[in-house]
């Protein structure tokens, strides 16, 4: 299992990508797997075997190409045949070296498959399988090497839940730009007479150049505001919040935060974007918006909707059991597709423990 440099696994606070990885991880090996995590640094926080390619995250160094080159290059040193039997890639540029791997390799796409990273996507080796998070992402560019569909996932045990609804602030939680649409999500608190709380992440120079320019000067005494929170207070937010609020303004690939929310119990409020549908259903664990003018009565109306529904629905069917289940029917029929018809060893399967 490759992870890029930049976080442990599971990140001290934000970082879905390695959050759901840690959960894939400890599934896999209740499944019966032996895993291999590669990744940076020397915590981490899951069951597998840890291998660091260097010995500090490279955090620092986020946006910058050579770090995660480095970083795969010794991956590859490292990845033997002898040793592994499939590689699972989580990085942005893995599908674009992976073909120089001993070992056949399937990368997870976690962004949105357009632009320069569909450009790069799109050249990925023939002997690379992508998989794609959820069909919302898939649709944006069918004409990439898929091999599958996986939904994230999250255990519902990790988080703490409210039994009843709250009536507190309406929270965004995100990073700071404006496809999470941080300013509609004021506009839309302030039409329904709501507080609102920003929970984001402002910690790289463009999210700081944003919330300077844009967001600061919308502040005012009903919104309070949170940066750069950790683990435990983000999860504090999610119990005490009314609703979770997703104004976003592009195709979100997945947006595992609506996941984090339900599990506590909080519904979810969105616009009709990306995979938002997939996630949420209804009238059930949130309420679907297709402009920005309906978002304040969805906010007011939230708290008609049950807790125990929206933790129901992420352990039927966003689990760590289910995601690692679909991955592993991803690894059997990526390696017999993959390998010469005359030597197609079968891969073991496993019996669930």
């Amino acid at each position: 299992m490759v992870v890029p440099p930049w976080l442990s696994v599971p990140p001290p606070g934000y970082g879905g990508l390695e959050q759901v990885v840690a959960g894939l991880v400890d599934a896999l090996i209740a499944r019966g797997h032996a895993v291999t995590l590669m990744g940076a640094g020397e915590a981490h926080g899951t069951a597998a075997e840890f291998l660091a390619t260097v010995d500090e995250l490279q955090y620092d160094r986020l946006g910058e190409a050579l770090p995660e080159l480095a970083h795969l290059a010794r991956v590859r040193h490292l990845v033997s045949a002898a040793d592994f039997d499939i590689v699972h890639d989580h990085t942005t540029i893995g599908p674009l070296v992976a073909g120089r791997r001993e070992v056949p390799t399937v990368a997870t796409v976690h962004g949105n498959p357009v632009g320069e990273y569909g450009t790069v996507l799109s050249d990925t080796d023939g002997g690379v399988g992508l998989v794609a998070i959820s069909h919302a992402q898939r649709r944006l560019n069918r004409h990439l090497p898929w091999i599958g569909t996986v939904h994230n996932a999250m255990d519902v045990d990790d988080f703490p839940r409210k039994d009843t609804p709250s009536r507190g602030p309406v929270l965004w939680l995100a990073r700071f730009s404006p496809d999470k649409g941080p300013d509609l999500a004021i506009r839309a608190c302030r039409a329904a007479g709501l507080p609102l709380v920003l929970a984001g992440k402002c910690n790289e120079p463009a999210e700081r150049r944003y919330f300077d320019e844009v967001i600061a000067p919308m502040l005012g005494p009903d919104v309070t505001l949170v940066l750069d929170a950790g683990r435990e207070a983000v999860l504090r937010l999610l119990v005490e919040a009314r609703c979770l609020v997703m104004p976003i303004q592009w195709e979100e690939p997945f947006g595992i935060v609506m996941l984090e929310a339900m599990a506590t119990g909080t519904p979810v409020v969105a616009l009709n974007r990306g995979a938002v549908a997939e996630l949420v259903r209804p009238g059930v664990t949130g309420l679907i918006c297709e402009r920005a003018d309906e978002l304040p009565a969805a906010l007011r109306a939230a708290p008609g909707l049950d807790p125990a529904e929206c933790v129901a629905q992420v352990a039927r069917a966003f689990s760590t059991e289910r995601m690692a289940a679909g991955y592993e029917e991803v690894y059997h029929r990526f390696l017999v597709a993959a390998a010469p018809r005359s030597a197609v060893r079968e891969p073991a399967r496993v019996t669930p423990v």
